[in-house]
């Protein structure tokens, strides 16, 4: 009998085997597609953002309304996803520039110009800010201030005082010089007047005296309320300070509610070298361990008492507390921006909850991602919302890959232990990991610093300051006003204590603070594309993320710099040899650690020796000493004077307005009042021979661009 002979199928081609693999990787995208409507939605903040000029309201509502009207017709005609999918993501970017243009417009309020003299300014105190250099500060309400019609005062200002520092609610009278919030340090550096335009804040103020008291009619009730919430929230500071001491207990007001007028800098700087640093700013984290700890306390309750359990949903009962306990949060901390983003994500988990949805998922994350932007579409360029969301997504990301284990059945107590602690501590360390990576783009962008021993020292600190610090400061704070909060707060402090000395001991460590020079502006939206791939995408494909989110790692820097000149002209620095050597060292420290951070250069003094300085001016008094002579004074210098400084150094940077240069200018770069005030900070690089004298600049206003927050008075 003939055997039957079984042809072998034939292998399907490496092309039918790469079709099948990436028709698999489309189809596990099937339910994630809809995740990337915020990120266009965000894109398209961000290109409104990067404009120069200031765009029309009438063609952005158009566009959004016709990319809308698009993707809604390609829906209601059942078109393909291959048609409804692009749709859907231009209507979102068209809506982003559009959102983002009239937000802009809503909160448009008055600039304070530069003013020449020093002026009256009388007002309410909204708050107390974190202090500067110069000493404590306040946020102002100003009714008054002379030299400026009702039309052109700021709604708030941010005000330096001397002497006692006024509490919230108190009327003040200030004789001050009064700025415009002050321009970016350097160009592309942070631009802290666009902040300030978002939050109504039109002004600076520096005090020339005392303050003292002023008779004003009542306020509106609007200021009238603030006033009251943040005398509260400062009422409850100054206890918790009372409490614990200056130094602890700065710390856990500034945990608590936001007030920052009791920090120590160099704790500050502890907790930044150290990696801890966002300890101390209300955001996610806070959020997530207040609501989180009255959640499960709520649950609980309920579950211990059988009458209530059987007759309500304990879990929903326990949302809507953490509901309530975020609300609270958000009020007692100042809502801050970056408080207001963590209390709507964390809001949403907890809706999600009473809707019966899974509280964290990707999908959840989106619509947190959405609800903030489209409240607050200036978020997009701000690091708190970035580093926030990137962190998020890469843990939420981690969950959903976290493989699931089968639960033992009747393992030893002992062996259990060994084994749960080992799951955590591995889930501690990769959820560190995870997040360093996904905020480290933005932290070498933004803060152009990397805390080498950040992970060590986040996981020490994480039992203490979850399981510890938070929820005994919540207790504390609820039962402080009726002095019941002291033992709470002690233990708050004793974790507090233990945060500090390890912080303490990792900044201390040889190397522990490493500083990156900034990359090109191309490179961090690119990172952020490259982090978001990375966790929305499922499956393996989604590495070919990588190593677009280390652009930021990868890209080539720029050519440092030979020269910067801040703002104003009133101080400037030259690099040699990887090092930044400041002519004053000590004036606007702040815009010079700026600068030097951002292109990764150290901040030296200059040489004594070589120099003819006197009070108002600085040049090279040798050739070679140094390419720059700095006149600060506000009063214009002589004609002779002037010669001196052009006789003396390439590049002369004058303060005033001068309208005639003696003979020895020729060939040199003079830049004097009108430049500075055009164009503010400036860095110059030479071409070609030092006997050309020919330099590139970059100036801070051509890289701001014309936007409203650029334009005082």
């Amino acid at each position: 009998m003939a055997g039957v002979i079984t042809p072998t199928p034939a292998k399907p081609s490496l092309a039918a085997r790469a079709r099948a693999f990436v028709s698999g990787q489309l189809a596990a995208q099937t339910l994630r597609w809809r995740m990337w409507a915020p990120v266009a939605f965000g894109g398209g903040c961000s290109v409104y953002f990067a404009l120069k000029t200031e765009p029309p309201t009438w063609p952005l509502l158009l566009a959004a309304t016709i990319g809308t009207g698009l993707w809604l017709g390609a829906r209601r005609l059942a078109m393909a996803r291959v048609w409804t999918l692009p749709l859907l993501m231009l209507a979102c970017f068209a809506l982003g520039v559009a959102v983002a243009k009239l937000r802009t417009d809503a909160v448009a309020a008055p600039i304070a110009p530069a003013m020449a003299e020093p002026t009256v300014v009388e007002g309410w105190v909204i708050d107390v800010d974190s202090p500067g250099s110069a000493g404590p500060r306040v946020v102002i309400a100003p009714v008054r201030v002379r030299g400026l019609t009702p039309e052109q005062t700021p709604v708030r200002l941010r005000a330096t005082v001397r002497g006692p520092v006024p509490r919230p609610g108190e009327a003040v009278r200030l004789f001050a010089i009064l700025n415009p919030p002050p321009a970016p340090a350097s160009p592309g550096a942070y631009d802290f007047g666009r902040n300030a335009f978002f939050q109504s804040l039109g002004g600076v103020a520096f005090s020339l005296g005392e303050t003292r008291p002023a008779y004003l009619a009542p306020p509106p009730w609007r200021v009238r309320a603030a006033m009251a919430v943040n005398g509260m929230r400062f009422e409850l500071a100054s206890r918790i300070v009372a409490r614990l001491g200056e130094r602890t207990g700065g710390i856990a007001a500034a945990m608590t509610t936001g007030q920052e007028a009791w920090l120590n800098p160099d704790d500050v700087d502890v907790m930044r070298d150290s990696g801890l640093a966002h300890i101390l700013s209300i955001s996610g984290l806070h959020m997530a361990v207040v609501g989180g700890f009255a959640f499960f306390l709520a649950r609980l309750l309920v579950a211990a008492w059988p009458w209530l359990a059987l007759r309500v949903s304990g879990k929903k009962v326990a949302a809507v507390a953490g509901l309530l306990a975020v609300a609270i949060y958000l009020i007692v901390s100042g809502a801050p921006p970056p408080a207001e983003r963590a209390a709507i994500t964390a809001s949403i988990a907890f809706l999600a909850i009473l809707l019966d949805r899974q509280a964290i998922t990707m999908h959840a994350l989106a619509v947190a991602a959405f609800v903030v932007l489209l409240l607050q579409p200036e978020a997009i360029v701000t690091p708190g919302f970035q580093m926030s969301f990137a962190a998020t997504a890469a843990l939420v990301a981690l969950v959903e890959a976290w493989p699931r284990r089968p639960r033992e059945i009747s393992a030893p107590l002992p062996i259990l232990i060994v084994q749960r602690a080992g799951a955590w501590l591995a889930a501690a360390v990769l959820a560190s990991l995870v997040a360093g990576a996904a905020t480290g783009p933005f932290a070498m962008q933004h803060f152009n610093r990397t805390a080498l021993y950040g992970l060590a020292a986040n996981l020490a600190t994480a039992p203490v300051s979850d399981f510890l610090i938070m929820p005994m400061l919540a207790l504390g704070a609820l039962l402080e006003p009726l002095g019941l909060g002291a033992p709470f707060l002690w233990l708050a402090g004793q974790g507090i204590g233990l945060m500090l000395a390890i912080g303490e001991w990792t900044a201390g460590l040889p190397g522990a603070v490493k500083t990156v020079a900034s990359a090109p502006d191309a490179a961090l939206p690119i990172s952020f594309l490259g982090v978001l791939f990375c966790c929305l995408w499922r499956g393996p494909l989604r590495w070919l993320g990588l190593p677009f989110a280390a652009a930021v790692m990868l890209w080539p820097r720029p050519p440092t710099p030979d020269l910067w000149i801040g703002d104003g002209g009133t101080n400037a620095a030259w690099v040699e040899d990887g090092q930044a050597l400041v002519m004053r060292p000590g004036v606007r420290q702040f815009a010079v650690d700026v600068w030097s951070r951002r292109r990764g250069v150290l901040p030296e003094e200059r040489p004594s020796e070589g120099w003819t300085c006197t009070r108002f001016a600085c040049a090279p008094a040798v050739a070679g000493a140094g390419p720059l002579a700095l006149w600060w004074g506000a009063k214009a210098p002589s004609f002779e004077q002037i010669d001196t400084l052009c006789r003396a150094a390439p590049v002369v940077s004058l303060r005033p307005v001068v309208t005639v240069l003696p003979a020895s200018c020729e060939g040199r770069l003079v830049l004097d009042g009108v430049d500075h005030a055009r164009g503010g900070a400036v860095e110059l690089w030479r071409e070609g021979p030092a006997s050309a004298g020919r330099w590139r600049a970059a100036w801070s206003a051509d890289v701001r661009g014309d936007r409203p927050w650029s334009r005082p008075g």
